[in-house]
Order: C-alpha cells, then sequence, then structure tokens
C-alpha cells in the first residue's frame, strides 16, 4: 500500500515538473520569437533608410555666390559625406562651359540649376540630361515640371521694376513709363549674352503686342545703360547712378530689407517670370548623390531655407518673403518655351544689333 501511494506521489511529481518545463520552455521561445521580431523589425527599418551617399558633386549654377554656398552647407548637414563644387556664372557663361565641355569630350557638371525653362530646353533637345522623376514633384505645380522629367523649377521669380526711391518721388506703374522723357539716361538693364532672364525677359516682351521690338528700340533712344547681370543693375539703382532698373524681384526685395532707398513695382501691363529650373546632366558621375541633391532642393526644408533668404518657394504651401508676390498674385507676361527656344540666338542678335555690345 505504502509503495503504491509512493508510486502515485512520484508519478504526480513528475507530472509537475514536466508541466513547469513546458512553460518555461513556452515561455523562453515567446521571449525569443519577440527578441526575433524585434531584430526582424530593426533589420526591415535599416533596409529602409537610405544608403550612405557620398562622392563629389560638380554643381553649376547662376544663383548668387553666397545663396548658392547657403544651400550646398544646408545640403551637407544632411549628406556631409558629399562634397558639392560650385562653379557660378551667368546663365549663359554657365551654358557656354558646358558646351566647350561637352566638345572636349567631358562634360564635368553633374547637376545645373540656371535660371530658365528655355535654357534646359535647348540641353534636352541634345540629349544633355538625366530624366529623373523625384518624389518631391508631388508637391510642384504640374506647369513648372518637365513633362518628360528632365527638370523642375526650383522658385519663382519675377523681372520687376526697381526704383531709387531718393531719386523718384513718384512710383511708375507701367514699363512704358521707362520710355518718358523723365527716365532719359537714368534706366539700366542686363544683358541677354549674360544673363539668362535677361535673355528670357527679350524673347517675353518682342513677342508681346503691347510691347514687341519698338519697346527695346525706344529705350536705346532713351539712353539706357546695359551691364552684364542683375547683380550689377540692384548696385546701380540702391547707390542712386540709376533711377529705374529692370532687374529680378529677390534682390530688390533683399537689399530693401536691409535698409536700401529702393523699391520694386510689378508693373500694372504684367512681368515676364523665371522659376530657376534644377536638372541633373545625363553623363553625371555621381548618379545618386545628384538625385540626393535634387530631392534636397525641392524638399520642404530646400524650399523653406529658399524662402528665408529671400526667394518666393516653388512649393505653394510656403510662403513667399515680405515684399514679394506669390504667382497667383501676379499677372504674369509669359510666350512659348519652344517658340522662345526656336529664336533665342536670332533675338539675342537683334538686342546687340539695337544696343551694340
Amino acid at each position: 500500500m505504502m509503495k503504491q501511494w509512493l508510486m502515485a506521489m512520484i508519478l504526480m511529481l513528475g507530472l509537475v515538473l514536466t508541466a513547469c518545463g513546458t512553460e518555461d520552455s513556452q515561455t523562453d521561445t515567446e521571449t525569443n520569437s519577440e527578441d526575433g521580431q524585434t531584430d526582424q523589425d530593426t533589420e526591415q527599418v535599416d533596409s529602409e533608410e537610405p544608403a550612405s551617399i557620398s562622392g563629389e558633386v560638380q554643381f553649376y549654377t547662376s544663383q548668387p555666390d553666397a545663396d548658392a554656398e547657403q544651400l550646398v552647407s544646408t545640403f551637407n548637414e544632411l549628406y556631409p559625406d558629399v562634397q558639392v563644387k560650385i562653379f557660378r556664372s551667368g546663365t549663359e557663361e554657365v551654358i557656354s562651359k558646358i558646351l566647350a565641355e561637352q566638345q572636349a569630350g567631358d562634360i564635368q557638371a553633374d547637376v545645373l540649376l540656371v535660371a530658365d525653362a528655355v535654357t534646359f530646353e535647348s540641353l534636352k533637345e541634345q540629349n544633355l540630361l538625366l530624366a529623373y522623376e523625384s518624389k518631391e514633384f508631388a508637391h510642384i505645380p504640374d506647369e513648372f515640371i518637365d513633362s518628360d522629367y528632365m527638370y523642375a523649377g526650383t522658385k519663382v521669380m519675377a523681372t520687376v521694376l526697381a526704383v531709387n526711391t531718393n531719386n523718384v518721388t513718384e512710383l511708375p506703374t507701367s514699363w512704358h513709363e521707362l520710355n518718358e522723357d523723365g527716365a532719359n539716361g537714368e534706366v539700366i538693364m542686363p544683358s541677354p549674352l549674360y544673363s539668362g532672364a535677361a535673355a528670357y525677359n527679350v524673347g517675353v516682351f518682342s513677342r508681346q503686342g503691347d510691347f514687341g521690338w519698338g519697346f527695346f528700340e525706344n529705350l536705346s533712344g532713351q539712353d539706357v545703360t546695359v551691364v552684364q547681370g542683375n547683380g550689377a543693375v540692384l548696385q546701380a539703382v540702391a547707390g542712386g547712378e540709376q533711377s529705374y532698373g529692370m532687374v529680378v524681384d529677390f534682390i530688390v526685395a533683399r537689399a530693401k530689407t536691409e535698409g536700401s532707398p529702393i523699391d520694386l513695382i510689378y508693373p500694372e501691363e504684367g512681368v515676364p517670370v523665371i522659376t530657376e529650373p534644377i536638372g541633373i546632366m545625363s553623363g553625371t558621375n555621381n548618379e545618386e548623390a545628384s538625385k540626393a541633391f535634387v530631392d534636397f532642393v525641392l524638399s520642404e526644408q530646400g524650399q523653406q531655407m529658399a524662402a528665408d533668404i529671400g526667394y518666393t518657394p516653388i512649393r505653394e504651401e510656403i510662403p513667399a518673403p515680405e515684399g514679394l508676390k506669390t504667382i497667383d498674385e501676379m499677372d504674369i507676361l509669359s510666350s512659348d518655351v519652344a517658340d522662345l527656344l526656336s529664336t533665342r540666338e536670332e533675338d539675342k542678335q537683334r538686342f546687340v544689333d539695337i544696343f551694340g555690345e
């Protein structure tokens, strides 16, 4: 009897120990499973993070030096292993450099950001651009994106009338006031042989019924001063050497904010607008980093940075800086891009015929 009772106790104890062992085993399995899921999830997150992007990017631009340097500096906060080297000049000279490099068989530029879509259309026709549909295109109006994704606008930039407020007491409202007696010898403008914005403006104004080539011929009779770029126009007007200037809006607003005796007017007839597109060269030596750079410029952070230094962003959700109009607030003078491209060289030559070199 005692032996049967003892055997029963041993059997019961064995069952209890087996159950405990099974429970411990299940607990360990759940812990390992959870740990395994955590490791797996971490690997998945890591695999979704962008690979380390590095190397050199040659950035050709017509932006002011300080603005280009700030753009690159902010980009490097996100991509510290990318060395961006800047070549900066007027749009026409930037393109001349690219075409000279093409002739030599080795285009150095990776990313290009210059004045206008007409310039990019020319490069597109020559198969010099790389198609890239940036994820940031979803936040940019379609009209500023090339249909083949070769380039996209980065900002909104109007050519306006700049006026020295010490020299001029009654602000003009029309472009045609530049051809009145009071403006004789007091007008300055950039050359289309150097400035992409100026080349675009010549093409647009000459195609408008209210202006045409007669507008420029009359300006020539007003003893207009023609200088290389928009920066020289701003300096002359802000310094009082000239009273009126045809110049891009953002540098006037910036100078006014800094205390210069200058104001900007969006004339009642409307204004030509460029968007300083960005694109990647088809022969880029660092496609991954070039795409990252384009994405950054068009991103919310990149566009906010542009607004902070005085540009009207291309992304509509980011407000324009104080003193500048958004594109919805402007009356825009425009022409077909393909048409402008087809006569750009002839337009520049006719400008030279009117004003001289």
